[in-house]
């Protein structure tokens, strides 16, 4: 039973643009044996568009670089590269094109689309093209959507001001062990099946194997990862993807003398308790009973 996946930055080809200027690159998904992932890279042409339709599945996803639209039943939105947000189950939405250069975008769909209901897709009516207004952190009307800056990541830089601009005291950032994560996608921001955030490891960075009771995936962003999946040593760059199912045993260490940084996902969300399973942990319990 396949329990990982990595995928590197050149092994899975662009698919063409469909017709109307929209194309996703599957990184996880059914076929590799998720449960609760499917992961991707979406680009839409600046005059391109995807037209109107809900999932079964709710739909988060972290703008890389350029500008898109997009619509819901209760307004237009631009999105710009660092913005992040969530499309909850069943919500109306379509994405447009905007600016002079293609958008790209990361994706995470939970639970995994299911390729004999039709990926869970259906189309609906067309939703009304509004002027799109930018998104605003602070406002209670736009709290789905977030904005990410790698400078977010410096534990130095975690004031008041910067927080302010971050959606507040739900982003401030958990440093440990030379690892800092920034939560972008959880519950606070409405998700229910899935989470998404910001990892960076500094030159030091390590953290042991161990293993979960949920999914997660890894899209490397910055730097050089030595990362151990299940026994298998893999090192890891930007464009490169990794998926953990449930009780792969997994670990990283930054591989470079600069900052490793990936954005990552897990699904279904993390019980408030014993999410991680530490293999020293239960190496030294072995030890101390055999003594």
């Amino acid at each position: 039973m396949t329990r990982h996946l990595v995928r590197r930055a050149a092994e899975v080809p662009e698919p063409p643009y469909d017709t109307h200027g929209h194309r996703r690159r599957t990184l996880v998904g059914e076929d590799d044996g998720s449960v609760h992932t499917g992961f991707g890279l979406c680009q839409l042409r600046s005059d391109g568009r995807v037209l109107a339709h809900v999932h079964s599945y709710e739909e988060s996803f972290h703008i890389l670089d350029g500008a898109v639209v997009l619509d819901v039943p209760d307004g237009s939105y631009l999105l710009e590269e660092g913005d992040y947000g969530i499309l909850p189950t069943g919500v109306p939405h379509a994405w447009r094109g905007s600016g002079d250069t293609a958008a790209r975008w990361a994706d995470m769909l939970a639970p995994v689309p299911r390729a004999r209901y039709d990926h869970d897709t259906q189309r609906v009516s067309d939703l009304p093209e509004r002027d799109p207004v930018r998104i605003d952190v602070r406002d209670p009307r736009t709290r789905r959507f977030g904005h990410f800056e790698p400078a977010q990541m410096d534990p130095g830089k975690q004031s008041q001001d910067l927080l302010a601009v971050s959606a507040s005291m739900r982003t401030a950032l958990l440093v440990y062990s030379g690892i800092t994560v920034k939560m972008m996608v959880d519950s606070d921001l409405g998700a229910v099946a899935s989470t998404m955030f910001m990892v960076q490891y500094a030159p030091d960075g390590v953290a042991g194997t161990h293993d979960h009771p949920f999914e997660e995936t890894y899209y490397f962003l910055e730097g050089e990862a030595d990362a151990v999946f299940d026994g298998e040593r893999y090192r890891l760059g930007p464009g490169d993807c990794a998926w953990a199912g449930a009780g792969c045993v997994h670990g990283f260490a930054n591989a470079g003398q600069g900052p490793l940084r990936w954005l990552e996902t897990q699904a279904p969300q993390p019980p408030p308790r014993h999410s991680y399973r530490f293999t020293r942990d239960w190496d030294y319990l072995r030890e101390a009973l055999e003594s």
